[in-house]
């Protein structure tokens, strides 16, 4: 066999369809959009339109939940480019390797939510790490070579001022306490009571 024999199995290579060159292709006139009409134009999007009865996607309950809004972003660095930053004496390693110190490096651009440690590479230096994630690997490879992975836990942020029920609450609270509260305080649930004799103080005969 030579290069000149090699050739496409048959039926790979077909034409490029002409439309609208004529009714004898089967593709002419209309070009294979039917008659008139909005699926006739272009720049219109009807895939899920059922006729004005509830689509299929609105009928099928929720479920579930996506984390996107509330997601911590960190960075991701294996350890065999923290080994090739250390080799080139941008890494201190009687320092703990924080996301600063890598941000120093030139490791990664900005800090983000913290650096998470993944194992692709190999270290040979005794490091000692402070970072938020670290896969399974990644710990096996820095505790081989002597070192420490210390997982740090994301501090919680409070809002500023209080939002939904806690801005009402705190509302309230600014009003002077309990809706009614203090007022109901002393009068029976009844309605009007009798007063509550004094104990010991004797009756007339």
């Amino acid at each position: 066999m030579k290069l000149n024999q090699i050739a496409d199995r048959p039926g790979a290579r077909k034409n490029r369809m002409r439309i609208g060159r004529g009714i004898g292709s089967g593709v002419g006139k209309t070009g294979g959009r039917g008659g008139k009409g909005q699926t006739a134009r272009a720049g219109v999007a009807i895939n899920g339109f059922e006729g004005g009865q509830m689509p299929l996607h609105r009928r099928l309950p929720k479920r579930g939940f996506r984390n996107s809004p509330f997601a911590l972003k960190l960075n991701e660095i294996n350890v065999g480019k923290v080994q090739a930053a250390i080799d080139a004496g941008l890494i201190d390693t009687g320092q703990p390797v924080t996301v600063d110190a890598m941000v120093k490096a030139g490791l990664m651009r900005r800090a983000k939510g913290g650096v998470k440690l993944l194992g692709q590479g190999e270290l040979k230096s005794k490091v000692d790490f402070s970072v938020y994630r670290a896969s399974k690997s990644a710990i096996a490879a820095v505790e081989k070579a002597g070192g420490s992975v210390k997982i740090l836990t994301v501090p919680k942020v409070e809002p500023a001022e209080p939002k939904g029920k806690n801005k009402r609450k705190a509302l309230e609270a600014a009003k002077g306490g309990d809706k009614g509260g203090a007022k109901a305080e002393g009068k029976p649930k009844g309605g009007k009571g009798k007063p509550a004799e004094a104990e010991g103080e004797a009756k007339p005969e």
